[in-house]
């Protein structure tokens, strides 16, 4: 979209105030090499920075919105209206014991949260906060941000393989099952941006989006489908059957007490912030917008798509397992083929109607 006041709100606050101190480290130090590396450090400092900082935000954050919206008082002890609460929960946290349970494989069983976050964390990397603002700004983005989130599979069901439980276990291989079926149809959702745009780098296609409309606008049904497939992915109501304590106490979580717990807790509320920041780039311009500079733009736009999560998750009653699964194979999946054909039928007939001119 155009910038209507540029010369009062500039649109690259980012990069400018990152080319300050980048000047300033060339100055002290007079290398290249070594400011290259300081900036790959302070990226992935800032990085688990956002993650650690959401994770407290979105604590109390989450609190509050189910509050509102189930007429209760919420958070309202520690601090002034509760702000504190989630400092509280950490230091409960890391002051709980570590217990280990009778007969499980130790080294699977302690792995799998830390593997659980290391793709939660990486994929960071590749979005673009603001034009030109990216740890990893790659023309293949799109692609390696899929491939490394789908190797969270993995250390749930590491989890719940190795705690020598069958509640964990039946967690793990139902964690499997959600994320496998939910992966496919949001996969198919995203391809018709690329088809779009003609590129998986996540800046061009924010930048496309400077050109064109947003692409919500241009595909409603693959936005759609990308939040069904989101919310499940990130196993919060009513696709929680990852962690139903109905039925399985909580999945794969259920033998982890402590800082094991918190890192897959830390994951989940990680995940929440990069489905609403891939919605945000792919779909609702990114940092593009008029007036405001495009960090704000870009944060509220997120924080829109975590409210509106949030919602679902306290809003909508938990469905079955296999009503899970039948809605991603028998509906999402063949919806998102017909969007996709219709997307390449239309781009196809627009660039034979302008070739003919």
């Amino acid at each position: 979209m155009p910038q209507i006041f540029p010369e009062i709100f500039p649109q690259n606050l980012v990069t400018m105030a990152l080319n300050f101190i980048e000047s300033i480290l060339l100055y002290t130090f007079g290398n290249q090499f070594v400011v290259d590396c300081i900036f790959k450090f302070m990226g992935i400092g800032a990085i688990l920075g956002i993650i650690s900082l959401a994770a407290m935000i979105f604590t109390y954050g989450e609190r509050r919105v189910c509050a509102f919206m189930q007429k209760r008082i919420g958070p309202n002890r520690v601090g002034p209206y509760g702000l504190l609460q989630s400092m509280a929960d950490t230091l409960k946290l890391m002051t709980k014991e570590d217990i280990i349970p009778f007969g499980c494989d130790r080294v699977v069983w302690a792995l799998s949260p830390m593997l659980l976050f290391v793709p939660s964390a990486l994929i960071y990397a590749f979005y673009s906060f603001d034009d030109g603002v990216a740890l990893a700004d790659v023309n293949i983005g799109l692609f390696l941000l899929l491939a490394i989130s789908s190797q969270a599979v993995l250390p749930f069901l590491m989890g719940g393989y190795a705690s020598n439980s069958k509640y964990a276990l039946i967690g793990g291989m139902r964690t499997v099952a959600q994320m496998i079926s939910y992966e496919a149809p949001m996969a198919f959702s995203l391809l018709g941006v690329v088809m779009i745009t003609g590129s998986m780098n996540i800046g061009d296609i924010v930048k496309m989006q400077g050109e064109l409309p947003w692409f919500v606008f241009l595909q409603p049904i693959a936005f759609v489908i990308y939040i069904i497939c989101a919310t499940a992915e990130t196993n919060r109501t009513p696709f929680d059957l990852v962690e139903d304590e109905s039925e399985i106490v909580a999945g794969p979580f259920t033998e982890y007490s402590g800082m094991r717990w918190a890192l897959f807790f830390m994951a989940e509320y990680a995940n929440l912030l990069s489905v609403s920041i891939i919605a945000t780039t792919l779909f609702l311009g990114g940092w593009q917008g008029p007036i405001l500079p495009a960090p704000v733009w870009f944060w509220g736009k997120v924080f829109v798509m975590v409210f509106l999560f949030m919602w679902f998750r306290w809003t909508f009653p938990r469905t079955r397992v296999d009503q899970l699964l039948e809605f991603s194979w028998k509906v999402l999946l063949p919806l998102a083929l017909v969007n996709l054909l219709l997307t390449g039928v239309g781009v196809y007939s627009l660039k034979e109607f302008f070739a003919s001119f």
